[in-house]
C-alpha cells in the first residue's frame, strides 16, 4: 500500500515561526509534502537551515510587496510540473499560489486573500475565488484529480466558528463568501475534514487577542478539499491542534493507494 501524508500550515511569518521551533517540528513530523502559507518572505530571507532541507525539494512563490503573503512547498516526491499562480497578474503578484502536478493528483497550495481591509479587498477576494475555481475546474475537466489546501480565509458554516451571530457582517463569514464555498462544493469538491469529523469547536485559527486559543474561541479557516472522485484515496483529514508557533494550527491529509 502506498501512502502520502500532506500537511498545510499558515505560519504567519516563516522567520517568526522558525524562532518558535519550526525546524524541530518539521524534523519530527517528516511529512511527504508540506505546504506553507503567509511566509512573509522571499526565498533568500528564509533561515538557511530551512531554505533547503535534506530529502526535500523546495518551491517558493513570493509577493512583489515585501514582508507580505507568500507560499512555499517542501516535497519528498518530485512533481512532474510546478507552476506559480493562475497566470493572472493581479493575483500572481501577491505570491499566493503554487500548483504542483504529481500525476495522481494536482496539488494547489493557496493562501486565499483576506477581505477585511476594505470593500475593494473583499471584491479582490471574491474575484480570486472565482479565478481559482475556473482554473481548478479546467484541470478537473481534463481528468485531473485535485487536492486543494491552504488558508481559505472563510468559515463555511456556523459550526465552523465559535461566535457566528457576532460575525455575520465580518469578512470571513459574510453570506457571499460562504455562498462561494457552497458553489465550490457544488462543482464536485469535498471538504475532507467534515467527511471525518462533524463535531463543533473544531478550529484552525484563533485571534492573538484576549487569549482566544486558550478559550478555543476560533474559526476553521484552513482546509483540504479534493474532487469527489478522489475521496477513495483519502484515509484521514485532521487538525493538529497542539502545534504552536502561529495563530493558525496545521491541518493534515493522509492519502492511500492500494496495491
Amino acid at each position: 500500500m502506498r501512502k502520502i501524508r500532506i500537511l498545510s500550515w499558515n505560519v504567519n511569518g516563516i522567520r517568526a515561526v522558525h524562532k518558535k521551533g519550526f525546524r524541530e517540528w518539521f524534523t519530527n513530523e517528516k511529512p511527504d509534502i508540506l505546504c506553507l502559507q503567509e511566509t512573509k518572505a522571499v526565498r533568500k530571507q528564509f533561515p538557511p537551515d530551512i531554505r533547503r532541507i535534506e530529502g526535500y525539494q523546495t518551491y517558493f512563490s513570493e509577493a512583489e510587496r515585501k514582508g507580505y503573503s507568500g507560499v512555499a512547498l517542501y516535497t519528498k516526491i518530485k512533481p512532474y510540473k510546478v507552476k506559480n499562480g493562475f497566470g493572472i497578474d493581479k493575483f500572481d503578484l501577491e505570491g499566493r499560489t503554487i500548483i504542483a502536478d504529481y500525476g495522481d493528483f494536482v496539488l494547489f497550495n493557496v493562501y486565499f486573500p483576506n477581505g477585511k481591509m476594505s470593500p475593494e479587498r473583499l471584491q479582490y477576494k471574491m474575484d480570486f475565488y472565482d479565478s481559482f475555481l475556473e482554473y481548478a475546474d479546467e484541470l478537473k475537466e481534463e481528468g485531473k484529480n485535485i487536492v486543494v489546501c491552504g488558508d481559505v480565509n472563510t468559515a463555511h458554516k456556523e459550526i465552523d466558528l465559535a461566535r457566528p451571530k457576532q460575525n455575520e457582517k465580518i469578512s470571513g463569514f459574510l453570506l457571499e463568501e460562504r455562498a462561494w464555498i457552497d458553489k465550490f462544493l457544488s462543482h464536485g469538491y469535498v471538504d475532507t475534514f467534515r467527511e471525518f469529523n462533524q463535531k463543533p469547536d473544531q478550529y484552525t485559527w484563533w485571534s492573538y487577542r484576549t487569549r482566544a486559543r486558550e478559550r478555543n474561541v476560533g474559526w476553521r479557516l484552513d482546509y483540504f478539499f479534493v474532487n469527489r472522485e478522489f475521496m477513495d484515496h483519502v484515509k484521514s483529514s485532521y487538525i493538529l491542534y497542539d502545534v504552536m508557533g502561529s495563530d493558525h494550527a496545521p491541518v493534515g491529509l493522509d492519502l492511500v493507494w492500494k496495491d
